[in-house]
């Protein structure tokens, strides 16, 4: 294959994955994006960050708002007394929002909007939050569910990857509220 072909073909192989033209006329870019993309979706990233919607067959992620975060315009009610029995969390139906001892916590809008999103975040920012579970990695605690212990054991170079697929993604603007404290979680 001439290299025209290949950069062609590699151009069609970057649109088809990430739909960017510009990352696609970026081999190095696009393979660490794809990488990203891998990661994102085996480690299930959609799971929690992307808002749940009931189907025919029950919930499954609403994809029109992948990786967007808890709902800005979903009003939550209290949380539930849990009490001291077997309980120890309750999730809202869309999954993006969760009511523990720990209070009330809602899932991060991970797409590149510079307001509300990732999008001023640099890649040693993101890493050090998953390492250190501090939002930045230096403010306020990650709070559960969110497995940054696991996370945070990953590669440097599959950490930026994810980083990259995410920072690829179209800026939503949806601004996720502040977690709650156990005291005004009720």
């Amino acid at each position: 294959m001439n290299r025209l072909a290949q950069k062609s073909a590699l151009a069609l192989v970057g649109l088809s994955l990430i739909g960017t033209a510009s990352l696609a006329s970026r081999p190095t870019d696009v393979s660490k994006v794809e990488r990203g993309r891998y990661l994102v979706a085996g480690m299930a990233c959609n799971d929690c960050h992307t808002p749940f919607v009931m189907g025919p067959e029950g919930p499954h992620p609403d994809m029109q708002r992948a990786l967007t975060g808890h709902p800005a315009d979903l009003a939550v009610p209290p949380a539930p007394d849990l009490g001291q029995g077997p309980w120890l969390s309750a999730a809202l139906a869309t999954n993006t929002a969760w009511s523990g001892p720990w209070g009330v916590s809602f899932t991060a809008n991970l797409t590149p909007d510079e307001e509300t999103g990732i999008g001023l975040w640099s890649e040693e920012e993101f890493i050090a939050t998953l390492r250190t579970g501090r939002h930045l990695g230096r403010g306020r605690e990650i709070l559960p569910p969110m497995p940054w212990p696991s996370y945070g054991q990953l590669s440097d170079e599959d950490l930026g990857a994810i980083f990259a697929y995410l920072k690829s993604l179209p800026p939503v603007h949806n601004r996720v509220p502040a977690p709650r404290p156990p005291a005004a979680a009720r």
